[in-house]
C-alpha cells in the first residue's frame, strides 16, 4: 500500500528472543510490507538476519546490523552504518525492553541498573544520535515503545519496567516540543497486555501470574481484558505505521494506548 514508499526505517530490537512476532519484527515487517527500506537492529545477530531475511524474502528491502543499544558506542555505530547503507533515517522505532520482577524492596541495585540501561538508556542514546540527522533532512518520526505499566498498576510487581516506562513518556513528550520546529515528531505506543515471544519466555511473568504454567497465564491475561482477548505484535506494528507515517504529520508527544481497554478498568 506504500504509506511509507521512499522511506528509511532503523527499527530498533527487530528481532525476536523465540518463535512468532514479538513487536519489534513485526513492526520491521510492516514497515517493508509498506515500502520502507528497513535497517534491523538487534543485540541477537541471528534475530536481526531473520527478520531481514523474512523483508527480502518477500522482496523487501531490508540490512541487519547487531548492536547494544545500552552502550553509546553500538548506538553511535548503528546509526553511522544506517546512513552509510541508506543514507538518511526518516523513521526511528526503539522497540527495546526487559522485564525484571521485584519490587522497591526485592530488586537488586544491579537489577534497578541494567534495566534502567535497557530500557531507558537506549531510547535516549538512539534519540541523542538520531535526532541531529533528522533536523539536518527536515525532519522525521521517532516512535519510543513504552508500556499502559507506566500509567497503571497492572497487579504484577515489576518497578523497573514501570518506571522506566513512565520516565520513557515523559522523554517523549519533553523531546517532542524541544524538536518540533525542526519537523522531529516524537510519540510513544503503550501497548497493553500482548501475546508475544518476550512475555512467553518470561519466567518471572509466568511465576507472578499462574506459578510458572504460561498456558494458564495466557488465560488469566484474556480474562483481564475488556475485550476478553491480549493483543498481539501486530497491534502495535500496525500503530508505529501510522505514527510512522505522513498521515500522521501532526501528531507528535501523544501516547498511543493499545490496549483492548485494559486502562479503563478501576480493577
Amino acid at each position: 500500500m506504500d504509506r511509507l514508499k521512499g522511506k528509511i526505517a532503523m527499527v530498533v530490537g527487530a528481532g525476536s528472543i523465540g518463535p512468532g512476532w514479538g513487536n519489534g519484527k513485526a513492526t520491521a515487517v510492516t514497515f517493508a510490507r509498506e515500502g520502507a527500506s528497513v535497517f534491523c537492529v538487534d543485540r541477537n545477530a541471528a534475530a536481526a538476519e531473520e527478520t531481514a531475511g523474512i523483508i527480502t524474502g518477500e522482496g523487501g528491502n531490508a540490512t541487519a546490523f547487531t548492536a547494544d543499544v545500552s552502550r553509546a558506542a553500538d548506538v553511535e555505530a548503528m546509526v553511522a552504518a544506517c546512513l552509510k547503507t541508506y543514507g538518511r533515517i526518516d523513521v526511528t522505532d526503539n522497540n527495546v525492553g526487559i522485564a525484571e520482577m521485584g519490587s522497591v524492596v526485592e530488586v537488586s541495585e544491579a537489577e534497578w541498573d541494567r534495566v534502567f540501561a535497557v530500557n531507558l538508556k537506549s531510547a535516549y542514546l538512539a534519540m541523542k544520535h538520531v535526532i541531529p540527522v533528522m533536523q539536518k533532512q527536515g525532519g522525521g518520526s521517532i516512535i519510543n515503545i513504552s508500556s499502559i505499566a507506566s500509567i497503571r498498576h497492572l497487579g504484577i510487581s515489576y518497578v523497573t519496567y514501570a518506571t522506566t516506562k513512565a520516565a520513557m513518556n515523559q522523554m517523549t513528550r519533553t523531546t517532542a516540543v524541544q524538536f518540533a520546529r525542526d519537523h522531529v515528531r516524537v510519540n510513544a505506543i503503550l501497548p497493553g497486555l500482548m501475546k508475544t515471544p518476550m512475555v512467553a519466555h518470561s519466567a518471572g511473568l509466568a511465576a507472578s501470574y499462574a506459578a510458572g504454567d504460561v498456558d494458564e497465564m495466557w488465560r488469566a491475561r484474556d480474562a483481564q481484558v475488556p475485550m476478553g482477548h491480549m493483543g498481539d505484535a501486530w497491534d502495535v506494528a500496525n500503530a508505529a505505521l501510522f505514527l510512522a507515517s505522513d498521515e500522521s504529520k501532526y501528531v507528535t508527544g501523544i501516547e498511543l494506548v493499545v490496549d483492548g481497554g485494559v486502562t479503563l478498568k478501576v480493577s
